[in-house]
């Protein structure tokens, strides 16, 4: 997978799992409510690699040092998302309540882990798009204010001899 591929990818990974999230509070879905949360337990650790592959690939190139700390921040949160899910399977253990908010630790972890996945939705989000404007070298090419111009078109290959 070529590297804005994976860095898009992301993206889509992410929104998929606000999805799976959000379908397993709707009432209709209660029978698989489990299954998703294993299937959104999964697709997060994979997030992992695949944050650490963006990363690792951005690194790697001469791109602005901002992209690259943005995808080391990614990849670090994801792995923080991790350990937070990992706690947040202990719901019993964390019933006991906060006096300042009055809410449970575990809604409090549930609150800085849904944070945290915005967070990572808009970070991936803003390296794809740097990452891919920069490969093209589209922030060497100013517009006029005001203009919008067309997409540009790629060139068609050359004939076949």
């Amino acid at each position: 997978m070529k590297l804005w591929q994976a860095l898009f990818a992301m993206i889509w990974i992410a929104f998929v799992e606000f999805l799976i999230v959000m379908s397993t509070h709707v009432t209709n879905f209660a029978s698989i409510a489990t299954p998703l949360i294993y299937l959104h337990a999964a697709l997060g650790f994979a997030m992992i690699p695949l944050a650490f592959n963006n990363f690792n690939g951005v690194r790697n190139t001469t791109i602005a040092g901002r992209v690259k700390r943005t995808a080391q921040s990614t990849f670090q949160l994801s792995i923080l998302m991790a350990i937070l899910g990992v706690i947040l399977l202990f719901k019993d253990q964390l019933s006991w309540q906060v006096p300042l908010v009055n809410l449970s630790l575990f809604y409090i972890l549930v609150f800085v882990h849904v944070v945290n996945a915005f967070a990572i939705i808009t970070q991936a989000a803003a390296v794809a798009i740097a990452y891919d404007m920069w490969e093209d070298k589209e922030f060497n090419q100013e517009t006029k204010p005001g203009e919008i111009p067309a997409m540009p078109t790629p060139p068609k290959p050359a004939p076949k001899p």
